[in-house]
């Protein structure tokens, strides 16, 4: 099936593109608008691109069509279900699985990568799915129909992004990684350690050092794995999701330049071997790197649009990796050199775990510079800790003051944004500059979603808008206008001010906060937060009459409600002891 186009039959140049992923949809917008080039696109899933950051959201009531990264540009013509599966390098051709043959002047290969599933006996018995598309979740769904308990054969960033979708499907849900602590590649052992605690709390169980051997038939559920310790864990559902490998065989048959462990070797302007040829994305390898980040391939694809527009003033010449996200609800970030593996870099550590939090830094040998960080519990310094390591920025006397707890000439300064230079890189997956976003300012976009679509900042992973919001309120001030920080319309405060209000003046009830310091009746943005401060203030039952009123969906009901209608219970089981009788309890609940 194609999706609509409007491309003339005829153009100087023709480009065809081999993956129509998130990188290949960016390259594509981007070559659309270079004169005299057409393009003709090639994906072999049965849909458009579509947003794979936000794939988990699937399980929580987004649909497809809300993944969707909409129709591609006029210039192009996108054939989706039908994917390459030859090059013809002398002939500058490709051949298409339905026998199609597709001349190119320039061919872009955007494959991506493919879920690695490791060489476990029994690994192709059903219900054994791994983690990559909307299809897969759809089989995964549907393989939980009936099923009580799933596990995630791998701990790093997806594994635990699919570990939240089986956890939002009601299963009992269980982590197998068989390094010692999870995400080893961005996190260092202690923000493992504390990241490891917080998914336990959450309810999903984590056993680390498993090496698995083999997946035979269970005895009280469908599948029973057994691992290299002697040890097993039975389950109905298992979902590969143990890293990735780059798709280079189009590249290795067409005998293109690849690398030792795979990965089509590229140059600074993204070309192959073949000068004809580029390569972005999860398939491309440069330096001996695979860039497994959606920023980098956005990067590359600008890269690959220049070449093809003959601009040799951008190049690509490799990416930081540092990534801020939410897993299972967790919020975790790191930033540069997170394990401090630099020579003579030293480390801030700052844990709190009664809070759950866990900061740690990593500074040159001088201690002036920024080299990299890990942040646990709370990414609110990650922005600016970011653009600190990036643009050089000198550090504090003590380091230390950028992690711990504010206190008097500790922590970043209120104005920590102006001394960033105009060049910074405030968006990563769209390239916006704090330059780009104070023009946008100027020229009258005084709001964050205003400034989105001006500039594109903050629409890709979302990671940047605090810091965008950090320059857009900066920029705001300098012009004199004021900057609102009231909680909402109907109190003329910040959540912190009203918690001081609630603690020193003995308010219990929202109806006596808002007679005394508010208007109106209130709205979902403050009863909740007054509802959170009470409870926090005076420890009160958040379902006494009184407080109702004031909880959402979640709270009201004691479950966790979906978009889809769906809900789930988590029992709480205080010590965490449980018996006989209280299993019967929630048997019959």
């Amino acid at each position: 099936m194609d999706l609509p186009s409007g491309q003339s039959s005829v153009a100087d140049h023709q480009v065809v593109v081999v993956g129509n992923g998130m990188v290949g949809h960016r390259f594509v917008e981007l070559a659309a608008d270079i004169p005299g080039v057409g393009v003709t696109v090639f994906g072999e899933e049965p849909r458009g691109a579509y947003d794979r950051v936000h794939l988990s959201e699937y399980f929580a009531g987004t649909s497809a069509d809300d993944l969707a990264l909409g129709t591609p540009p006029e210039a192009a013509t996108v054939h989706i279900g039908e994917g390459v599966q030859e090059i013809d390098r002398d002939a500058k051709t490709v051949t298409t699985t339905q026998g199609r043959i597709v001349e190119y002047d320039t061919l872009v290969l955007a494959t991506g990568s493919y879920p690695f599933v490791p060489p476990i006996e029994g690994r192709d018995r059903p219900h054994c799915h791994p983690y990559r598309t909307i299809e897969d979740l759809d089989g995964i769904q549907a393989s939980g129909v009936g099923g009580a308990v799933g596990v995630v054969v791998g701990g790093g960033l997806l594994g635990l992004e699919a570990a939240n979708a089986l956890k939002n499907m009601g299963l009992a849900t269980h982590v197998v990684e068989f390094a010692p602590g999870l995400m080893g590649t961005q996190l260092d052992d202690g923000g493992g350690t504390m990241l490891r605690g917080m998914v336990k709390k959450l309810g999903v169980e984590v056993h680390t050092g498993k090496n698995t051997l083999r997946i035979v038939d269970g005895e009280s559920s469908r599948h029973r794995m057994e691992f290299a310790d002697d040890t097993a864990l039975e389950t109905d559902l298992v979902v590969f999701s143990a890293g990735i490998r780059p798709r280079d065989e189009l590249a290795r048959d067409a005998g293109l330049e690849v690398g030792e462990r795979g990965g089509i070797v590229i140059d600074e302007g993204c070309r192959t071997s073949d000068p004809n040829i580029l390569a972005i994305g999860e398939c491309a390898l440069y330096d001996g790197r695979i860039f497994g980040l959606v920023a980098p391939g956005y990067e590359m694809a600008k890269v690959a649009a220049a070449v093809l527009a003959e601009d040799d003033s951008t190049t690509f010449r490799g990416a930081d990796m540092s990534t801020k996200l939410k897993l299972l609800g967790v919020d975790v970030a790191s930033i540069g050199d997170a394990h401090g593996r630099g020579r003579g870099a030293s480390t801030y550590t700052y844990i709190d775990e009664r809070e759950q939090v866990y900061k740690r830094i990593v500074v040159n040998k001088t201690g002036k510079k920024l080299l990299g960080a890990v942040l646990v519990g709370n990414t609110a310094d990650y922005g600016m800790l970011l653009q600190t390591m990036r643009n050089e920025l000198t550090l504090p006397k003590h380091p230390d003051a950028l992690i711990l707890p504010q206190r008097e000439g500790g922590g970043m300064p209120a104005g920590a944004v102006d001394s960033l230079p105009d060049e910074a890189q405030i968006c990563s997956c769209h390239d916006v500059s704090k330059g780009a976003i104070v023009a946008a300012v100027c020229e009258g976009a005084t709001t964050l979603g205003s400034v989105r679509s001006c500039t594109k900042a903050a629409t890709g992973c979302g990671g940047c808008a605090p810091l965008v919001t950090q320059v857009l309120n900066a920029e705001l001030e300098r012009q004199g206008v004021e900057i609102n920080t009231d909680i909402c319309e109907h109190f003329p405060h910040t959540r912190q001010e009203l918690y001081h209000l609630v603690r020193a003046r003995g308010i219990t009830t929202f109806a006596e906060l808002i007679e005394k310091h508010g208007r109106g009746r209130g709205c979902d943005i403050c009863k909740p937060a007054a509802a959170s401060i009470f409870a926090a203030c005076w420890n009160d039952h958040v379902l006494r009459p009184k407080h109702v009123p004031l909880q959402d969906t979640n709270d009201h009901f004691l479950a966790n409600m979906q978009k889809n209608g769906t809900y789930s219970i988590v029992p709480r089981v205080a010590g965490g002891e449980i018996t006989p009788d209280k299993l019967i309890a929630l048997g019959k609940l």
